[in-house]
């Protein structure tokens, strides 16, 4: 069996893997993690390369044991139980996941998360300050992509170009968490509708409980999205519940928070660009997980909540 050194040779921030299962049976066999899928004719077993993984959505007809979950627990593997699809989380409406039990994580993180969090104006300052980052990675990704550029979606174009200067004239006048999330939902709404216009999808409506393919993969990828904020507030050692803008709302909030870095970018547009394009629920999720890699999602959630961590006391 591998040692705990080996299992987190690869830091987090550089992991690859995301697995949503279903109807399969997790089990450790011989020092490795394996899913067990029984076929009209024989049993499968299949190989889940834990040391590259962040996160395991468990969906509908799944199981699994004590010893497979100590061994994920050894590499820092993340573990949650999901609907079909990956969507929703078996917790109510909160974001919960079986989080590995470590003692020794970092304290420089939390500590300088609770240097600003209780004092509301700070607080209100970083949310803004997340808010910037996530519209500066969309413009980077987005003036790049060519995948993106294909299919219509170009940074400067007026209606984008205008939506994303609007949003960061708001923030800087929003006074209070309340006005910066009622901005936040315009500008995304605003992406919607921009989006479902460049893959000619009328008459589109955000709802979570609706079966099309376009809100449908919209679910999916923003959990898978919240798989990998969770990974990130675990391993720096920060609670979920320290929130900067959902946390009136939502247990658990930070993760939405530091989610919805990435969503906009590498989420919602595929999300409409799949649903045009007929696709399986299976190739969106690949599409999601390729983005993740391509783009460095995870790199950029660590270095924002660091960055933070640093500099909320002096903003």
């Amino acid at each position: 069996m591998e040692n705990l050194t080996d299992l987190k040779a690869i830091l987090h921030s550089k992991r690859a893997n995301i697995f949503y299962l279903e109807k399969c049976r997790v089990m450790q066999k011989d020092g490795r993690v394996l899913y067990l899928t029984e076929e009209r004719t024989e049993k499968q077993y299949w190989n889940i390369p834990i040391a590259n993984t962040t996160v395991i959505l468990l969906g509908t007809g799944t199981s699994i044991t004590q010893a497979a979950m100590r061994m994920l627990t050894s590499a820092g593997v993340l573990v949650g139980f999901s609907g079909s699809g990956g969507t929703p989380l078996i917790a109510a409406n909160e974001i919960e996941w079986l989080s590995p039990q470590s003692e020794y994580r970092p304290t420089e993180y939390i500590q300088g998360w609770m240097s600003f969090w209780f004092e509301e104006e700070k607080r209100l300052k970083v949310a803004k300050r997340f808010q910037q980052l996530r519209i500066e990675y969309l413009q980077n990704i987005w003036s790049k992509d060519r995948d993106l550029h294909s299919e219509g979606f170009f940074v400067d174009d007026v209606d984008i170009d205008q939506a994303l200067a609007g949003f960061l004239t708001r923030i800087e006048r929003s006074s209070n968490v309340t006005d910066l999330l009622l901005t936040e939902a315009q500008l995304t709404k605003t992406l919607y509708k921009i989006a479902a216009n460049r893959t000619k999808q009328k008459d589109f409506i955000r709802d979570f409980d609706t079966v099309d393919d376009a809100n449908a993969f919209l679910n999916h990828g923003n959990y898978l999205a919240y798989g990998l904020a969770a990974t990130t507030l675990w391993v720096l050692g920060i609670p979920h519940g320290f929130a900067v803008m959902h946390g009136k709302t939502r247990r658990g909030a930070l993760v939405f928070d530091v989610a919805d870095l990435i969503k906009d970018t590498l989420i919602l547009p595929w999300a409409f660009i799949c649903a045009k394009e007929k696709a399986t629920e299976q190739e969106f999720r690949q599409q999601c997980l390729q983005n993740f890699t391509k783009h460095k999602a995870l790199d950029f959630m660590f270095n924002a909540v660091k960055q933070m961590s640093r500099e909320g006391a002096t903003l």
